[in-house]
């Protein structure tokens, strides 16, 4: 359940990243969201996923 509602959460904040990059189409600014989506993109792979002891 925590990982499906983190899912949704990336989903949701990967949508607002993407709806800034295509209207405000700066070089910078994209590759700053890409690298903030992938860095979000990571947590996501590594803290919500296996077991906890």
């Amino acid at each position: 359940m925590n990982r499906l509602l983190a899912l949704i959460a990336f989903l949701a904040f990967s949508g607002f990243v993407l709806i800034l990059i295509v209207k405000v189409p700066s070089p910078d600014l994209i590759v700053v969201a890409i690298l903030t989506i992938g860095l979000v993109a990571w947590d996501l792979l590594t803290s919500s996923g296996g077991r906890r002891g």
